[in-house]
């Protein structure tokens, strides 16, 4: 018969109050009476199936323990969960209905109830199990139950508590021995003989919404077990080989050691239960993630896109003001700084604005030449190595503008890396041993302890105030997905002993260890986690530990955002490490790492802290905004520190200490506030600051000392060849606050094919350089002030460099062994070489240029070999070379002076062409894959002049 709503002329509310009043079983009749009527009884959601599934005595909220005040997204789809588990103990009394002893299946279908209390059918749990069959129910009445032997199970029952939980409490000490048990709304208690409450070996168990109190409980293979809200309180789960167990919606308190422990391999002998479990998990909703509620996309980044492109640099001097120079010291035109752009030193090294100054003096703005005649054109092109991570940070920081990152550099979702890494997704995807889901471990010592081969899976849950949440070791495997782990007293999660698999969409925050210790050759995949405000690190990895590190959110702990230590050898790519209050990630005792493609900022120490050994791969990153240096390579640092860019943080780009060497190469270092590089001897303050870096950090096992001595391995990485010389090559280095490099060491260093342009102070500055410091083949452009300057008693080279339209003199040098040979030294606004009081210079073989001053300016008694240098006319009142009448130790050889003879006469920087000549250089070991090479070119230097060598008349060069 059709039955319709429209037939009975009432409104949906008042079918809907009407159906409220049915049981489930007149439900599902009504449902299907027709598709109006089913869609009808599907809308009771919030009201009928709400009231059932709470009035349910099996279970509790489908949300508890962890979010009891959040509603299902459907009652009835919790009920119906909920129901079809609460019937998995039974599925194997299908098998019996083939079986020949008939009698066995009948006694299924009329199963009986036998009432357990005072005044009931029996007076102990003992006696009704004596005369218990298959299937039969058990229900004990409120009271306490005491049990003086162990209790053996033999044929499967259903043990039930009548009441509301509390009211029936169970002392006894229970083993298995049937295929299969449900026990539902009692209290366990140990018996006085004996602390394991319940075991089995190779039965499937069920509990119910059961509280178990001071015991134990132990499961093992074969056997299987299904936990649905439950409370444990110190009691600790034991589960041996087991092929799969389910522990969900469960609570575990105050345990004093480990409230769940999953030791050995599952097993290979599966019960009759295994293959209705899986069917079971795989048939509720997961908490995998989807892609619009992932919880780890960025928190204040935002998308920004700017293709990278060569800069072109078109500078007008003495005319207008140029643009490439530092911003924080531009003067408005037409002040008083306007027109005094170079002040006089001590040293002469900023030019000054009267004749007779001390470095041999400049026309001031206001001679009588007319403005075409001061006007000095200067066009080139300025290429660097690209900066790996997107072309955002190019211009000058903004004060006070929010920080945004190019739409390439925000995190990509948890949904989005499982399906990039089948790998991955298959872990997520799997199940195997012991399956932990949306428990709360709370106030206790451990939460989950995985040793010996043992597979557990963790999702949705809880865990706070523990000592430690998860412990993983001896090759065993975990995975943990969307957890959150909190306020533990030690690390959250732990692996060692070859522990691995995969961590990831989880939140780690305020624990007094590190979020995640990775030690002892364990190799996990940690994943789209936040680890944040950690007492100590956020992610150690030491003792040989290694480790896939990827597409984490580090933010905002106390010690270094990623630790590597002893050995410790993870990749770490693509991860955000920001706001700490240490280091972004710190390398020390020997520690590797290939670091790759991350996102380290607004750290308060430096971006990467590499010292004691530390030799890691550095590569690709963006450091940015750091509250200190970009990158600090201490005491025996080394290392590979590779096509990273390093901008905008306060201090300097790169700090380099004594006995450091790193081979720092195809970097882009630009608008930071201090140096650029800085290369400084321990001995005059190389600031090593304590604790800051993670130094302190307690790296024992349950807070005993220990002492490390890894078993090393082999190394065999052609990136981490033995580096005799720190070595600094192939970088852009620019925009810096003060010198672009800065050396103050008493230790060899080469310098080799960068480009150190627009620095706010000098290109490079030599103060102690008691060892050979080799600077070949850069480009030192547009500095604020001298190219290079080398202070007293320091030795270095100079060779086959271009020093171009710098605003003071091109090089500046009062060093005892200064070599200059084969250099470019063009359009500086000073002399192009400035020779100082005792010191003692070569210069031989260069091409040299200065508008406005002499070709080389010699101070006081100085020692100089000057050979076939080229000179070329500066301005029509300066002579090419100043030298003092009396100073015989100036010694002048085999030099060519190029005058203007007539307007036509032009001057090409030809044979050879325009220097640095990369071609030519040396390499470091990683020139070879290292594509980007510093190109910062002169062609050509056109000079024309009406008159003769004294003429007034104007000159206009062209460097292309």
């Amino acid at each position: 018969m059709e039955v319709t709503m429209e037939t009975g002329g009432l409104p949906l509310e008042l079918w809907r109050m009407i159906l409220a009043y049915l049981h489930l079983p007149d439900l599902g009749r009504c449902s299907l009476v027709c598709r109006a009527w089913y869609e009808l009884v599907l809308s009771l959601d919030s009201t009928r199936w709400r009231q059932l599934c709470l009035g349910c005595t099996e279970c509790r909220h489908p949300n508890w323990p962890n979010q009891p005040d959040v509603e299902p997204e459907s009652w009835r789809e919790a009920f119906k969960q909920h129901y079809l588990a609460s019937k998995t103990w039974t599925k194997n009394a299908l098998d019996l209905e083939s079986s020949v002893c008939f009698s066995l299946f009948r006694r299924r279908r009329e199963r009986r109830t036998l009432s357990v209390g005072p005044g009931r059918e029996f007076d102990s749990l003992g006696s009704a199990l004596a005369v218990a069959s298959l299937y039969d129910r058990i229900v004990l009445f409120p009271g306490v139950y005491e049990e003086q032997g162990e209790v053996i199970l033999k044929v499967p029952v259903e043990i039930v508590g009548h009441g509301k939980l509390g009211e029936v409490a169970l002392l006894a000490s229970i083993d298995q021995h049937c295929s299969t048990t449900r026990l539902c709304n009692l209290v366990f208690m140990p018996a006085w003989f004996s602390p394991f409450m319940f075991k089995t070996t190779s039965g499937h168990v069920q509990f119910d919404n059961c509280n178990f109190e001071n015991g134990h409980i132990q499961v093992h293979g074969p056997g299987t077990c299904q936990v649905k809200f439950c409370t444990f309180k110190n009691t600790h789960v034991f589960l041996h080989n087991v092929p799969l167990c389910v522990l969900e919606n469960c609570e575990f308190v105050g345990s004093e050691n480990n409230s769940v422990t999953v030791e050995g391999h599952p097993s290979a002998d599966k019960n009759w239960a295994y293959k209705y479990l899986l069917g079971l998990i795989k048939s509720s909703p997961s908490v995998l993630p989807t892609e619009d509620s992932d919880f780890l996309m960025s928190l204040d980044l935002e998308s920004r896109d700017q293709a990278w492109s060569p800069r072109t640099c078109d500078i007008v001097i003495e005319g207008s003001q140029s643009p490439t120079s530092p911003v924080s010291s531009s003067p408005k035109p037409g002040s008083k700084a306007s027109s005094q752009e170079a002040e006089v030193g001590s040293d002469g090294e900023r030019l000054a604005q009267t004749p007779d100054s001390s470095d041999g003096g400049l026309s001031p703005s206001g001679e009588d030449e007319d403005e075409e005649q001061l006007t000095y054109r200067l066009s080139y092109q300025v290429q660097g190595p690209r900066p790996v991570l997107g072309g955002s940070f190019l211009g000058p920081p903004l004060p006070g503008a929010s920080i945004q990152l190019p739409s390439c550099l925000v995190l990509n979702s948890l949904q989005q890396e499982l399906q990039k890494d089948k790998e991955a997704m298959a872990l997520a995807s799997s199940v195997q041993g012991c399956l932990i889901r949306k428990c709360l471990f709370r106030d206790g010592k451990g939460g989950v302890f995985v040793c010996s081969y043992g597979r557990a899976k963790m999702e949705g849950n809880i865990f706070r105030n523990l000592t430690y949440a998860v412990r993983c070791i001896h090759n065993s495997k975990i995975v943990m997905l969307r957890n959150d782990i909190h306020r533990c007293k030690a690390s959250g999660i732990f692996l060692r002993l070859e522990g691995g698999g995969l961590i990831a969409g989880n939140n780690i925050y305020h624990n007094a260890e590190a979020g995640v210790d990775i030690r002892k050759k364990s190799n996990p995949l940690v994943l789209c986690n936040q680890i944040h405000h950690g007492l100590r690190s956020g992610i150690v990895v030491l003792g040989n530990g290694k480790g896939i590190i990827r597409n984490n959110q580090i933010f905002s702990n106390k010690e270094a955002g990623i630790y590597i230590l002893y050995h410790g050898n993870p990749v770490v790519s693509g991860n955000h490490i920001f706001k700490g209050r240490a280091a972004g990630i710190a390398v020390n005792e020997n520690g590797k790492g290939l670091i790759t493609e991350n996102v380290i900022r607004e750290n308060q120490w430096g971006g990467v802290d590499i010292r004691r050994g530390g030799v890691p791969v550095l590569r690709s990153n963006l450091i940015c905004f750091g509250y200190s240096d970009g990158v600090v390579v201490g005491d025996e640092g080394k290392g590979l520190i590779e096509g990273n860019t390093i901008y905008a943080n306060k201090g300097c780009g790169v700090w380099m200490m004594s006995s450091s060497l790193p081979h720092v190469t195809s970097n882009h270092v630009s608008y930071n506030g201090l140096y650029g590089v800085a290369v400084f001897s321990q001995k005059e303050g190389s600031r090593e600051l304590p604790g800051g870096h993670g130094a302190q950090e307690n790296f024992s096992e349950d807070g005993d000392a220990i002492l490390w001595e890894p078993e090393l391995e082999k190394d065999d990485d052609p990136l981490r060849q033995p580096v005799t010389i720190a070595l600094v090559e192939s970088n852009s280095i620019n925009h810096n606050g003060a010198s672009g490099l800065y050396i103050q060491s008493s230790e060899a260093l080469h310098v080799i094919t960068n480009v150190i342009h627009a620095n706010g102070d000098r290109g490079i500055t030599v103060a102690q350089s008691s060892q050979l410091t080799r600077v070949a083949n850069n480009s030192i452009s547009c500095n604020r002030q001298s190219g290079v300057k080398v202070e007293i008693q320091c030795k270095v080279e100079l060779r086959g460099n271009g020093i171009y339209d710098n605003r003071g003199h091109g090089i500046i040098t009062k060093g005892d062994s200064t070599v200059v040979i084969e250099n470019d030294i063009i359009g500086n606004r000073g002399s192009g070489l400035q020779l100082l009081p005792r010191s003692d210079t070569k210069v031989i073989k260069n091409r040299i240029h200065s508008f406005r001053a002499y070709g080389i300016a010699v101070r006081g008694r100085t020692k100089a070999l000057v050979q076939e240098n080229i000179f070329f006319q500066g301005k029509t009142n300066k002579t090419i070379f100043q030298q003092i009448s009396n100073n015989r130790e100036c010694i002048m050889q085999n030099n060519k002076f190029l005058v203007f003879k007539k307007k036509s006469d032009t001057w090409r920087l030809m044979n050879p062409p325009a220097r640095p000549h990369l071609e030519n250089s040396l390499r470091g070991p990683s020139a070879a894959h290292s594509g980007q090479k510093v190109t910062a070119m002169a062609t050509r230097i056109t000079a024309r002049v009406e008159g003769g060598y004294h003429s007034n008349r104007s000159i206009f060069c062209t460097i292309l």
